[in-house]
């Protein structure tokens, strides 16, 4: 029987290299891998469901679940994980000396209202520093140019102040001239990189606040996950533990490729102290930083599907069980290698 043949929309990640350049292969699938930025994924995947699997904001994820006939069901495969606390920016004239300064102010948000980042920043900002999602106006749109939101899948409560930008308003741009005063967003704004005076991040030393929050909680906020249009899975449910099985295998290529290189990381790449860099996250985070499956990734997972619900974007509390695909939720010993 010939293999089944699938595409997958998903970036250019080192973890999923070794699916695109076919050193790792899915049993039973011949696999296109299309190296889209997730942006592009999204929003072919969600509006028009044109690929089989992709890559997906896990806040996209949910929002479909909400629908009457939800398109996916996902795997426990997580291609994109940040923290979030360096990704809170701020006008610096603004008057914002700490968090609970936020309240009560105007803040951009990028892409749409309910983006992966701005949801795990509107949650540990109210968890940890008492500042409500409500207490704020957001104002959606792009960092230099207009974005669409009509393809999301949720909408904002009715209980948000949101406003929406003119095609020749920017985010970034706003933030520097002090139209908005703070801006949640999973790129860095132009204005910072180039060294405005005016723009700076929330938690000034944001690396050591992000330690101090794994330290605390044990959680590497998820970004993305990886689904599987219903329809290829309803024929074919066996995909879900071939597909999660060969994530796993790429990224083991990933880890491989590091801990053999580990002596020679500060010479193969331009980041200075990369293999000390290296080692102390290893001693903070251990071997598996990044892990796939349910169980390792249980308290990450109920925190933002509490925060997606807290915050108006999904109608009820997911059961994580309900969230991914069960024969992907079963790790299965390996033999012989």
């Amino acid at each position: 029987m010939a293999d089944l043949k699938l595409t997958l929309a998903c970036w250019n990640y080192d973890r999923t290299r070794a699916l695109m350049d076919g050193s790792v292969r899915p049993e039973g699938i011949e696999l296109t891998y299309l190296s889209l930025f997730p942006a592009e994924t999204f929003q072919r995947m969600v509006r028009f469901k044109e690929f089989e699997v992709s890559e997906l904001g896990l806040t996209y994820y949910l929002g479909t679940l909400g629908l009457e006939d939800p398109p996916f069901i996902a795997i426990p495969v997580f291609p994109l994980r940040c923290f979030r606390h360096s990704t809170a920016f701020v006008n610096t004239t603004s008057g914002i000396e700490s968090p609970k300064d936020l309240i009560g102010k105007k803040i951009g948000e990028f892409f749409c209202y309910g983006h992966d980042a701005g949801v795990w920043t509107r949650g540990i900002l109210s968890d940890d520093y008492g500042v409500p999602t409500e207490s704020a106006t957001y104002y959606v749109g792009g960092l230099d140019r207009t974005t669409r939101s009509d393809w999301v899948p949720f909408a904002p409560p009715s209980t948000v102040r949101v406003h929406y930008l003119a095609p020749h308003q920017g985010l970034d741009s706003m933030l520097d001239a002090g139209e908005i005063d703070a801006l949640y967003s999973a790129v860095v704004p132009q204005s910072l990189l180039k060294g405005s005076k005016n723009v700076g991040r929330l938690f000034e030393h944001s690396e050591a606040v992000e330690r101090e929050y794994f330290r605390k909680t044990g959680i590497f906020p998820i970004m993305h996950t990886v689904v599987i249009r219903n329809d290829i899975y309803q024929r074919h449910p066996w995909v879900a533990q071939s597909l999660y099985k060969a994530f796993k295998e790429a990224k083991n290529h990933a880890i491989n490729f590091y801990r053999v290189q580990e002596a020679n990381m500060h010479r193969l790449f331009m980041v200075p102290w990369l293999t000390e860099h290296r080692e102390e996250n290893r001693k903070l985070m251990g071997d598996d930083l990044w892990p796939y499956g349910l169980e390792p990734n249980r308290k990450a997972l109920e925190t933002f599907v509490r925060y997606h619900y807290e915050q108006g974007l999904s109608k009820r509390r997911f059961e994580l069980e309900d969230l991914f695909a069960p024969e992907a939720l079963v790790d299965h010993p390996t033999y012989g290698r």
